[in-house]
């Protein structure tokens, strides 16, 4: 990034830090040295993003940062309107179900597929020595059906709490970052309707958010395994009075009612603690939480406790027969998430009702309940695909729920979700078909227009016109997103309604099930639910594979690490077990940095961001008060900005924030190119007339071969946008508009900007 070998660490720690080379680390000392140029600092927060190579195995936490997006996508509207407190509700309330889904998939293989159904079973325990002492057969002290499920809920609860370790260490590590105190009226001339909640002071300072939500989350889980608990102990009393007897009164008959009723309770006082939680971001919020919310998850534990006592209690003569109950709550759990999500669609919808929005916001404001849909369906594809799969395994060669298997199997809801998903693939190919459809049919009329990027006096070339027309046609399929989010959308909402309708009918005619129809229509069931069976479990395969490589591959660990990119820039709103924000800490950082150094020397800065660094940059500039943002000048380049951040997040990158932005600085200024698939113009038209966007810039920079460039020039795309003579140029330019320092001279600090994963991003000058 600095273009020399020897740099040295000015601020920061391994995590991230910003560098300079070796013979400017002491500029500020010789400013006679730096009158005729600035002095370059580069900004580094790789290791916040593909540092680590255990981070990748958060690949498993996809639909908990799929559902966090969606809080951020709300449609833009006048602050306090009623609709944003139901917007945000609405999408913490998915989050939570979410919980209780993998809470509940968890029950469902260690409790019902192993401890009840195998466990309990000959013919499946048979071979397996690690069942062996829990099977009856056995008669040992763990044979009993209520100790076997006791001892499984060891395994659910060890995930809710590696969960909870994990959300509590990357809290400590990431939402501790306090912003620089600021100076009072850092908005006083921006306009209310340009303003934005990423220029609140406690935006990106999320300690207390994250702690009330991780307290509800981990009694959400917990409790939910005391649920199951108790179901099976209703089982098996019911089972026991309605065969020898015995077992049926007393203490152990009035304990399951009244730990059922405390659970209740603390499930509704959990419920309540997530209704309350909002984000404070008018001020950082240093608050302790109170004891009622820091005692939930204790009090989950203590059920839970007592829960496994009664269940582990004696009871001579019980049995494990069919599968646990409670396979109806994966239904209620699907279920329930449409209506959260349809609830947040109208919601979403009245929102984009209050503002005239242009005709680029993705979705027209459905992209929120879109992608919470979509943070569902994932969730459900994961926990479907480990239940099928370790059922598969667990009982050799048979198939789980068909005749002479040893185990019934997992819920039905399940298999039928199974079924699905071939035609959801298909959908997704479908979608995929035209895509390539379209590329060709730009890419042809693109070519017509290709040489006239160029020089007269460079010779076309059909296959060189070719290449670029593909590469700008491949490029603009980023806009074609919204629609491919839209189709998988829908399908997924439709095919899960008939998957749950299918499962309740299956539930309550198995024999219908069967039954009639022609032989054609069985197969292709049973293809369908066989086909979709494997690709769930392929699925889940399939993201443990890829963390397991990027742990021991540092490329594929990089390429893991864009996607944190995008997908972790926004705090942790919604569910506390998301991967955690990596600006919560950069974003600090670089407005510690620029507040800092221009008041300590009464500096001029270019902050200059590349791809996800202009996004850093700008939310840092944002964080500056108005005398310090008056010093800045921004220069992005293949940037997001607007592209993506604007049109899926209008509420906080819409054209008023970005008009405000621009307003309160000394100058913007975006590169952009047309082979660029990431970044793009930001589209603004300013009352003074000074120009934002400049381009498209040319690429490649030379058409043809020429005495210049004897050898064909790369095509750029994304990448290397200093490459371009532009970037100087218009470098330069800031740097001369900002001016000297009066009786300083120039002197500069700034932050070069690269790929995402190689740092971020600002030229700063002084």
């Amino acid at each position: 990034m600095l273009g020399d070998p020897r740099v040295q660490l000015i601020t920061g720690d391994d995590t991230a830090a910003c560098y300079r080379r070796t013979d400017d680390a002491d500029a500020e000392e010789r400013p006679e040295d730096y009158r005729a140029e600035p002095v370059r600092e580069a900004y580094c927060w790789s290791n916040l993003t593909s540092g680590n190579g255990a981070r990748a195995l958060w690949l498993i936490l996809l639909p908990f940062m799929v559902a966090n997006l969606a809080h951020w996508m709300r449609p833009a509207a006048p602050p306090g309107h009623w609709a944003q407190r139901i917007y945000d509700l609405l999408v913490r309330m998915i989050a939570l179900t979410l919980t209780v889904l993998l809470a509940a998939a968890s029950c469902e293989v260690a409790l019902d597929l192993t401890a009840w159904q195998c466990a309990g079973t000959t013919a499946c325990a048979t071979g397996k020595s690690w069942l062996v002492f829990l099977s009856p057969d056995h008669d040992g002290w763990w044979s009993a059906p209520g100790r076997r499920l006791a001892l499984a809920s060891v395994m659910p609860l060890l995930v809710i709490g590696f969960l909870w370790w994990l959300s509590h260490r990357t809290w400590s590590a990431y939402e501790s970052a306090s912003p620089p105190p600021r100076q009072p009226g850092s908005s006083r001339y921006t306009p209310h309707a340009e303003r934005t909640a990423l220029s609140l002071e406690g935006f990106w300072y999320g300690r207390r958010l994250v702690a009330r939500l991780r307290a509800a989350h981990s009694t959400a889980g917990v409790l939910t395994i005391a649920a199951v608990l108790l179901a099976a102990g209703a089982k098996i009393d019911g089972g026991e009075r309605s065969g020898a007897g015995e077992g049926g009164g007393g203490v152990l008959a009035a304990a399951g009612p009244v730990l059922s009723a405390v659970v209740i309770v603390l499930a509704a006082a959990t419920v309540g603690v997530v209704w309350r939680t909002a984000r404070s971001e008018a001020a950082p919020d240093d608050t302790s939480d109170r004891l009622v919310v820091r005692a939930l998850p204790y009090a989950a534990l203590g059920v839970l406790a007592l829960t496994v006592v009664h269940l582990g209690w004696v009871r001579p003569g019980s049995r494990s027969d069919g599968p646990l109950p409670g396979a109806a709550a994966f239904g209620g759990i699907a279920v329930l998430q449409g209506l959260l999500v349809l609830a947040l669609a109208v919601t979403a919808w009245v929102l984009q009702r209050t503002v005239r929005h242009d005709g680029r916001t993705a979705l027209r404001g459905m992209g929120g309940p879109a992608v919470a849909l979509l943070a569902c369906a994932v969730g459900g594809v994961l926990s479907g695909g480990a239940a099928q799969r370790f059922a598969d395994w667990i009982d050799g060669g048979a198939t789980p729920g068909q005749a002479h298997a040893p185990i019934p199997g997992p819920p039905v809801l399940l298999s039928w979700q199974a079924s699905v998903l071939p035609v959801l693939l298909v959908v997704v190919a479908g979608v995929a078909a035209l895509a390539a459809v379209r590329v060709v049919v730009v890419r042809r009329r693109v070519a017509k227009d290709v040489p006239g990027l160029f020089d007269p006096g460079e010779r076309p070339d059909e296959r060189r016109t070719r290449r670029i027309a593909g590469t700008i046609a491949c490029a603009g399929l980023t806009d074609a997103a919204p629609v491919l989010v839209a189709a998988v959308s829908v399908v997924t909402l439709v095919l899960g309604a008939g998957a749950v309708a299918g499962a309740w009918l299956t539930e309550r005619a198995p024999g219908r099930a069967t039954a009639g129809g022609p032989p054609v229509v069985h197969t292709a069931a049973g293809t369908a639910e066989s086909l979709g069976s494997w690709l769930m479990g392929a699925g889940v395969l399939l993201l443990l594979a890829l963390g397991r490589r990027a742990y021991r591959d540092h490329s594929a660990r990089r390429t893991v690490g864009i996607l944190w990119d995008v997908g972790t820039f926004w705090p942790r709103a919604a569910h506390p077990f998301a991967p955690p924000c990596y600006a919560e800490r950069a974003v600090p950082d670089l407005t510690w940095r620029m507040a800092t150094w221009t008041e300590r020397f009464d500096g001029r800065l270019v902050i200059s961001g590349h791809s996800q660094g202009s996004v850093l940059a700008a939310a840092a500039v944002w964080q500056l008060d108005l005398v310090t943002r008056s010093r800045v000048a921004l220069l992005t380049y293949g940037s997001p900005l607007e592209r993506l951040y604007g049109r899926w997040f209008p509420a906080y990158f819409g054209p008023p924030a970005l008009t405000g932005l621009h307003r309160e600085m000394d100058d913007w200024r975006n590169l952009w190119r047309f082979t660029d698939p990431i970044g793009g113009p930001i589209r603004l038209t300013c009352e003074d007339g000074r120009r934002i966007d400049e381009g498209p810039l040319r690429d490649p920079l030379a058409f043809g071969r020429s005495l210049r460039h004897p050898l064909p020039a790369q095509i750029l795309g994304h990448g290397d946008y200093q490459a371009d003579p532009v970037f100087e140029a218009v470098r330069a330019e800031l740097v001369a508009r900002l001016g000297p320092v009066p009786g300083r001279g120039r002197s500069a600090v700034a932050a070069s900007g690269g790929l995402p994963l190689q740092g971020s991003s600002g030229r700063s000058s002084a």
